[in-house]
Formats: structure tokens, C-alpha cells, sequence
């Protein structure tokens, strides 16, 4: 009966990482498309500086998380491990 929980334990952050990597990053990369546009105005309308720079801001995001994909293949291929034991990813020794 503990094995049970012990897989729907894993299932779940399995399903969370697949929804945040899969799904989430593009999802926030077409958000910042969208408030870029809505940021930029247009022919009648006023541009809007917020906009803009929520657009930046999701793009900053999704580029962080593209980085530190890499980074964890590449650690992986020289045996190397992503910490996140500070606040900031490290790479250590496994």
C-alpha cells in the first residue's frame, strides 16, 4: 500500500514539472508577444510603457528557464549536478 503513494507522490511533480517546463514556458513566451503588442499601441491608440516591459519581463523568464536547461544538460554530460542549495544554481561534483 506505501508503494501506491510513493508512485502518485511521484506522478504529480512529475505532471507539475511537465505542465511548468512543457507547457508554462510556452505559454509565458506567447504572454510576452501578446503584452508587447499590446504595449506598442498603435495607429490610434497610445503606446504603453507597462506593457512593454511585462513583455520583456516574460521573455526574461523564458530565457532564464532555456538556460538553465542547458546548463543542467551540459553539467550532465561531465558528471557534474545542478544545486539550487543557495539561492542561485550552482554546478557541483556529483
Amino acid at each position: 500500500m506505501h508503494n501506491l503513494g510513493f508512485v502518485l507522490e511521484a506522478a504529480w511533480k512529475v505532471l507539475l514539472a511537465g505542465l511548468i517546463l512543457g507547457a508554462g514556458l510556452p505559454a509565458l513566451f506567447a504572454l510576452g508577444v501578446r503584452s508587447l503588442a499590446y504595449g506598442a499601441g498603435g495607429p490610434d491608440r497610445a503606446p504603453r510603457p507597462l506593457g512593454t516591459a511585462g513583455g520583456y519581463l516574460c521573455f526574461a523568464i523564458v530565457l532564464l528557464g532555456v538556460m538553465l536547461g542547458i546548463t543542467f544538460i551540459v553539467a550532465s554530460g561531465f558528471g557534474k549536478a545542478l544545486s539550487f542549495e543557495h539561492v542561485y544554481p550552482t554546478v557541483v561534483d556529483k
